[in-house]
């Protein structure tokens, strides 16, 4: 587009002197087309110099604004979407201006209790389910010394071995995080469902530990995983665990989860 305004530009250079406007004599010639194209009287310069004053502002505005790049993405219909999962999450109920304090970590019994009773932590548990080629620590039939996981989040592969400065590699994440979840609903729950839910094997993957921290409490509105890959089944893992607990969602959460399964309609959501 650029070059076109300067074509357009040389073209009727040729007749400044005859049409009154000044002559142009600059070592930038792309400040010298920016600051004589409205004072031409060529229509085509001068509209196509509009389109660009308009494109490189709407640019902005969705940069500098993500209410209204949220809003423009809904008008482009990018905040539609159709398949199980998407039905699932137009059921759950949205709340955008709950605000609730007292959320306390350990109000929640992470690692506090033995759901399936065979004696080991739900820590334990998720690591022998989702890592590969396992190893148990001498003596235990419950604590993974080492093993491979194909991390979901990254698509990395990481060699997990415990040990004192290296079992963070690994870290469990509560897929819909507990704070998340204290504002969707859980503030209003008793100590037996709140323990519940943070050892529900649903709601927990064994995960790279950087990117597990760079999430922290944050929604699928503020963060997704970096393996776009994995991003169509994370946010329905997201949809199942809200639905089966009840929880809700913030306008902006739905907006992006929408978006997301915009781009794979037979999207299901997870089994348990």
């Amino acid at each position: 587009m650029f070059n076109f305004l300067v074509a357009r530009f040389r073209q009727t250079s040729s007749r400044q002197k005859n049409s009154g406007y000044e002559s142009i004599s600059c070592k930038n010639r792309s400040s010298a087309v920016c600051r004589n194209v409205f004072r031409r009287k060529d229509p085509a310069v001068r509209f196509v110099a509009v389109l660009c004053i308009a494109a490189v502002a709407g640019l902005a505005a969705g940069f500098l604004s993500p209410g209204l790049s949220e809003s423009v993405s809904s008008f482009a219909g990018n905040n539609t979407a159709s398949g199980e999962a998407a039905s699932v999450l137009s059921s759950l109920a949205v709340e955008d201006k709950a605000k609730h304090a007292g959320y306390k970590r350990d109000s929640f019994g992470f690692r506090k209790t033995d759901e399936d009773g065979n004696g080991c932590d739900i820590r334990e548990d998720i690591l022998a389910r989702d890592l590969k080629n396992i190893q148990y620590a001498q003596g235990s039939s419950c604590k993974v010394s080492s093993g491979v996981l194909d991390d979901p989040y990254t698509g990395k592969t990481i060699n997990f071995v415990r040990g004192t400065k290296t079992s963070a590699a690994v870290q469990i994440d509560h897929v819909v995080a507990l704070n998340n979840a204290w504002q969707s609903g859980a503030y209003g729950w008793d100590t037996q469902k709140r323990y519940k839910y943070a050892n529900d094997p649903y709601n927990l993957l064994a995960v790279d530990g950087p990117a597990n921290e760079e999430k922290s409490d944050a929604s699928a509105a503020y963060w997704l995983p970096s393996n776009k890959e994995f991003a169509c089944e994370y946010v329905a893992r997201q949809i199942g665990i809200k639905a089966k607990y009840g929880l809700t969602v913030t306008s902006a959460e739905k907006n992006k989860m929408m978006s997301v399964l915009h781009s794979c309609p037979a999207q299901t959501i997870p089994g348990e």
